[in-house]
């Protein structure tokens, strides 16, 4: 073989590997199980179940990148939402396909804009703020906020919306000095309705081990499905977190109101992670809703252990107590297992 075709061989593979590095797709995704004993204030009697999503919910999808010279980057995700102990798709029946994520951005160092279904203003700072994360099973922050209790007590979350939006853009800061920040604005779509829209920002601050984060939403609409109208309401949080090393303390604060009503909730947090060396943690977390000119109020605890196998799976072991004023409590109990790949 002659050097020309050596030559060119190498400029070839150079381009090719340039190219992979450059634009990439990678499937990914998350699979939480657990076995619990689960009963909510007024239900009838106790569930014995196998679930789905007990820290995280299930979740899979792509995403992909493409570096377009001079600092600017395209990028793009698509998952889903999965109940893997039957193999249904969405959080519940009806819930769209890719309500998780549906989006493409273009980021740069002016920051990021987004285009399409993806997180709501409010999901990032509540989920961060809290030793149990995005647990839509044992986080009392994110229980009051997001998961109503269809059962006697009729209790609502505060969250008018979803922790997801579609239809919207966002332009999000680039991180400077620890602060960074969101603005959305989700489309109505809605012929004759050209008012109703959602709106909301949140910003974090964080500088080692202290940090301080909030949301502001105006919504008209519930989510995922853009045609439905939810009651008006403006719903706004502020959170903040401190590690001290042996400890990492959570509290927040926030309150939800009706723009057209007298509807008012008010939602308070406290919570902490106390490390058992480097693989093991002891999470305790409590919140407390009362809704303004009623007697209605919720206080929820829970107390759990979480244990990593490795940087990918994790297992725990979580009870909880939950108590609605004129309704009962319940005692949940759960031991599960999350892999993330």
């Amino acid at each position: 073989m002659n050097n020309n075709k050596l030559l060119a061989l190498a400029v070839m593979a150079a381009c090719a590997s340039a190219a992979q590095a450059q634009s990439s797709v990678t499937a990914t995704g998350l699979v939480d199980m657990y076995i619990g004993s689960m009963k909510a204030p007024g239900d009838d009697g106790r569930t014995t179940t196998l679930g789905s999503g007990g820290m995280t919910t299930s979740w899979f999808g792509f995403k992909g990148t493409e570096d377009l010279g001079g600092g600017l980057k395209a990028s793009f995700l698509l998952t889903s939402f999965m109940r893997a102990d039957t193999g249904t798709p969405g959080r519940f029946t009806g819930d769209v396909f890719w309500s998780r994520d549906a989006l493409v951005s273009l980021s740069g160092d002016f920051g990021a804009v987004t285009l399409g279904r993806t997180v709501a203003p409010n999901f990032v700072p509540s989920i961060s703020m809290n030793p149990f994360g995005d647990s839509f099973t044992f986080s009392p922050l994110v229980l009051h906020q997001n998961v109503s209790l269809f059962n006697k007590s009729g209790w609502q979350s505060s969250n008018p919306s979803d922790t997801g939006w579609s239809n919207q853009v966002i332009y999000s800061t680039p991180k400077v000095g620890g602060f960074s920040g969101n603005l959305h604005y989700q489309f109505g779509e809605q012929a004759g309705q050209g008012g109703k829209n959602n709106i909301g920002l949140n910003a974090t601050y964080a500088n080692g081990p202290f940090a301080i984060t909030g949301f502001y939403e105006d919504v008209d609409m519930s989510n995922p499905v853009p045609a439905v109208l939810a009651e008006n309401h403006r719903n706004w949080m502020l959170g903040s977190s401190y590690d001290a090393g042996f400890v990492k303390a959570y509290a927040t604060y926030g309150q939800t109101t009706g723009k057209d009503t007298d509807f008012k909730i008010k939602t308070a947090s406290l919570g902490a992670t106390v490390p058992l060396g480097a693989t093991s943690r002891i999470l305790a977390g409590w919140a407390h809703s009362k809704l303004q000119d009623s007697n209605a109020k919720r206080d929820t605890v829970s107390v759990g252990y979480n244990y990593d196998f490795s940087k990918r799976t994790d297992g725990y072991a979580i009870v909880m107590y939950d108590k609605v004023k004129d309704f009962g409590n319940g005692t949940s109990f759960g031991v599960g297992i999350r892999h993330r790949f």
